[in-house]
């Protein structure tokens, strides 16, 4: 039995395995559609959700199987004090698969090592996404072509982006990869992705503040949102919400073969206006979301 915890609890072998399963998947949907009949997915999560939870919810639909599950904390009897631990145990008695996001970090690890069920981790805190790591793969991967020769500008909260440090670690381990890390001094990357992966690997970093400069040379833009929830501190959010703001006018300084991608939601940092620009693929981005979670599915439950 295997979970997902991190994007490197796959090798990069695994990975491509995964992501041409998910592009079979989109191509052949009717080929897949019964495949997780009489399976049932749990999603467990304590902290609110729209495109995770209900892309998970999707793809086991999608493939034929059922749903449980709740929304918040509040609707489980993590309300009345319940562990982690003991709601995984209750859980495995259910579900055949679980996807489990929570607000502290290292929560799904702590499941898995008490379930009888594989755990996908669908957010844990600031800490990692894996999923939305691999749907950010397999939509580079499918607009792009290839995953190494890239480099990519990461934009916005780099300090509790989960979804920044997730696809650092992925990217990494592939050919002539390189970033360019735009954010405030106040929400640069952890000191342990710039030291222990970045520096470790002799991947070739910049840090700059400001984002029309960087964008001429990107074949990637990652845009993200400042995220009111990880700030203990309502005016140091309010200072920070609106450093970048992407627009018609600075799409401008971008080649004409740059993606712009997003883990969403948005709040105002991509103008509205700039959805209609074909180098906006981040509502296609949702879409692999959910041919990449059936892949996951299908994989970790071995119906593959």
């Amino acid at each position: 039995m295997r979970h997902l915890l991190s994007p490197m609890d796959f090798s990069v072998e695994e990975l491509d395995k995964l992501l041409q399963l998910a592009s079979d998947i989109e191509k052949n949907p009717d080929k897949y559609k019964h495949m997780c009949e009489g399976k049932k997915l749990a999603t467990l999560f304590y902290e609110p959700s729209t495109r995770t939870r209900l892309s998970f919810e999707s793809a086991m639909l999608s493939l034929g199987g059922n749903v449980l599950g709740f929304s918040s904390a509040d609707c489980s009897s993590a309300s009345k004090g319940e562990s982690v631990s003991d709601t995984i145990r209750i859980i495995s008695c259910y579900a055949d698969i679980c996807a489990m996001r929570h607000p502290k970090e290292g929560a799904p690890m702590v499941a898995a090592s008490k379930s009888s069920i594989p755990v996908i981790n669908a957010g844990d805190g600031g800490h990692e996404h894996p999923t939305q790591t691999l749907t950010d793969l397999l939509t580079i991967r499918s607009l792009k072509g290839r995953l190494d020769n890239l480099k990519i500008g990461l934009c916005g909260d780099l300090k509790f982006g989960r979804t920044v440090h997730s696809l650092i670690n992925a990217l990494v381990r592939y050919k002539n990869i390189s970033f360019v890390l735009i954010s405030p001094t106040e929400l640069r990357i952890p000191d342990y992705i710039r030291e222990d992966v970045l520096e470790a690997n002799n991947i070739p970093y910049e840090e700059v503040e400001n984002l029309e400069e960087a964008m001429s040379s990107l074949d990637i833009l990652y845009m993200t949102r400042v995220q009111r929830e990880r700030f203990f501190n309502e005016d140091e959010y309010i200072r920070l919400k609106d450093r970048y703001i992407l627009t018609k006018e600075k799409m401008n300084y971008a080649n004409e073969n740059m993606l712009i991608l997003h883990p969403l939601p948005r709040v105002n940092e991509i103008s509205v206006e700039v959805d209609d620009d074909p180098r906006a693929v981040y509502f296609k981005q949702v879409q692999y979301g959910v041919y990449v979670r059936m892949a996951l599915i299908l994989t970790l439950l071995e119906l593959v």
